[in-house]
């Protein structure tokens, strides 16, 4: 994993000067081009660098996309994983959030792109910030986990955002019948482990860790679930900045559940084609396609797990 460290843009006395004349401006209502800004979600100390007027619709968008998402991943795991963190917006030609990065030493630093177009509603709907911030929540398992880390921020990323609001159930229940299936093993795949393209690290990890996660709760009665064993080894590990074995990460969150669900998932999937039936088991979270959209049957086997994942914390 690289480790990078980003100095902050406004520094001495002409970064207090611009702060003055920042501050004086905001009070007025009006937000200047602004080169830099620094929020607060959660006690979390996050410093956006990014200039504010590459954006056709200022600075004032960019920084509630920020908060929002830090927001969102710190509903999830009851706090926000870095202490200090630094988001660096770097403008590109056209519309939109198209893509991000993220790294962890000495403090956390998102590299995220956004088009200078981008509209206030590309940013509400936005999923990039809020996978690359869940990426600080768990330790560096070393690139051949990747679909661990990749796996984890997609999945998270739609169920969070349900909790927070700023996404709907069936929208994210339908995305996962359309690309889920892309992480489905193909021919001469060698399991999770040793097969890394990008529907097995992005999909076929967020798989595992659906199917994780209704095994908790099912093994617990419904009363926990993943969401509680991640919290666990945020807890335990302070995140990205630990390098931890894959082994030490699943024992600390099996260990949280009071379950063996992850381990024995992982010593099945790990170097074996494991090809679940997704379509069965969506059913029995009573989640029935209707042709490109979903239908909620609360009357299902497994609606319960179903709400239960959903539910804000």
């Amino acid at each position: 994993m690289p480790r990078h460290r980003l100095t902050a843009v406004l520094a001495g006395a002409a970064g207090r000067a611009a702060w003055v004349a920042f501050g004086a401006a905001c009070a007025a209502g009006i937000l200047p081009q602004a080169r830099a800004a620094d929020l607060t979600v959660s006690g979390a100390a996050i410093h956006v660098d990014f200039d504010a007027a590459a954006y056709q619709g200022g600075g004032e968008p960019i920084l509630s996309w920020v908060r929002r998402s830090g927001d969102i991943v710190t509903r999830y795991y009851a706090r926000f994983p870095n202490p200090r963190l630094t988001v660096r917006v770097m403008a590109q030609s056209g519309a939109g959030v198209q893509g991000g990065q993220t790294f962890a030493h000495p403090d956390g630093l998102i590299r995220v792109r956004v088009g200078r177009e981008v509209t206030a509603a590309q940013l509400e709907s936005d999923w990039v910030l809020v996978h690359e911030m869940t990426h600080l929540a768990l330790p560096d398992t070393g690139e051949a986990h990747a679909w661990l880390s990749e796996g984890l921020a997609t999945y998270v990323e739609g169920v969070a955002r349900v909790q927070a609001g700023n996404r709907t159930e069936t929208d994210v229940w339908a995305e996962e019948i359309r690309s889920m299936p892309r992480g489905m093993p193909q021919a001469d795949d060698r399991g999770l482990d040793y097969t890394h393209t990008w529907g097995r690290t992005y999909w076929g990890g967020a798989m595992f860790c659906l199917m994780a996660d209704v095994d908790i709760r099912r093994a617990t009665h419904n009363r926990i679930g993943l969401q509680d064993a991640l919290r666990a080894v945020l807890r335990a590990s302070g995140g990205l900045s630990a390098d931890w074995p894959i082994e030490r990460v699943l024992r600390t969150a099996d260990a949280a559940v009071g379950t063996t669900t992850l381990e024995d998932l992982y010593a099945k999937m790990k170097d074996a084609p494991i090809a679940p039936d997704l379509m069965a088991l969506w059913r029995q979270l009573g989640v029935e396609p209707q042709g490109t959209w979903v239908r909620l049957n609360d009357g299902a086997p497994l609606a319960d797990v179903r709400r239960a994942i959903m539910r804000a914390r």
